[in-house]
């Protein structure tokens, strides 16, 4: 079935065509270490997410996408340029912002109920107790979980773990959504219910979303545009807008002569680092 295109904006939410950036990487750089054993990972990292956008972030394995992440949502400081959030620079994670982890079974507490990992959060927070309960409803209904509320996390399947995880981080009511693989973990039924999910949830909730996956289908799938990042250290070698418009479904979106275009774009450009990156390699180890 197509993605449902309903949505409920949030009151003072920004429309689709407003194109201000929510987020903003500016010549973002990260090296590791210092001295002459430091590591660059990023150099010159530039970006924006617009208000409601699903951007996705691709490249080969260990090109620091991770790293960017965590740049990006304050969890890590960048050694050069800067992460804004709405005009403001990033120096920890903005209350408006919400990050989803690869390793949800590690950041679900498991002597606690579904309903009170997401609680737990909101207390810190200081949203009055008067509303935590009625936000966990909302967003446990959002992600179809209401019946599970009171179990136990390893009662739950890996799918509806890494609901809850999803459903806790829209508890935050973010402006953006921060997500590092979220769907590895799964098998292929599921994460195509769990993006599925996620791009309904994006339209529902107003939010922008920043997805990084080593799935370039995936990427193609979920993005309005996909970021490649690539070279060592690494930057941002090619943005695709992908034009598939916001109802989407898994056959036929992927039929689409024009998804088939955006992902060949982006598979090539991959293999071209890829490749630049092994001749590096090789040079270095001739020197």
């Amino acid at each position: 079935m197509p993605v449902s295109t309903t949505t409920r904006t949030a009151p003072g939410a920004r429309s689709r065509e407003d194109r201000t950036p929510v987020l903003e990487a500016i010549g973002l750089g990260k090296s590791y270490g210092r001295g002459e054993t430091a590591k660059t990972v990023l150099d010159g990292v530039d970006f924006t997410v617009a208000a409601r956008e699903f951007v996705c972030i691709v490249g080969h394995s260990g090109t620091g996408k991770t790293t960017l992440l965590r740049c990006l949502s304050g969890l890590m400081r960048p050694t050069t340029g800067e992460v804004r959030f709405e005009g403001t620079p990033v120096t920890e994670p903005p209350p408006g912002m919400a990050v989803v982890f690869q390793d949800y079974s590690r950041s679900l507490l498991p002597w606690m109920s579904v309903r009170s990992n997401i609680v737990l959060p909101l207390k810190g927070k200081g949203v009055p107790a008067s509303e935590q309960q009625a936000i966990a409803e909302e967003v446990l209904d959002a992600v179809g979980l209401s019946a599970h509320a009171g179990k136990l996390p390893h009662e739950l399947s890996g799918g509806m773990q890494q609901r809850v995880a999803i459903a806790r981080a829209l508890a935050y009511r973010p402006d953006v959504m921060i997500m590092d693989e979220p769907f590895a973990s799964v098998d292929a039924q599921t994460r195509a219910e769990l993006e599925d999910l996620t791009l309904g949830l994006r339209q529902k909730y107003s939010s922008s979303v920043v997805l990084v996956t080593h799935d370039v289908d995936e990427a193609v799938y979920l993005g309005d545009r996909v970021v490649v990042l690539g070279g060592s250290p690494a930057s941002v070698r090619r943005v695709e807008v992908t034009g598939l418009g916001e109802s989407r479904d898994q056959i036929e979106t992927k039929a689409l002569p024009r998804f088939a275009e955006v992902r060949g774009n982006v598979l090539s450009e991959i293999r071209n680092q890829s490749s630049a990156r092994a001749a590096k390699s090789r040079e270095e180890k001739m020197a």
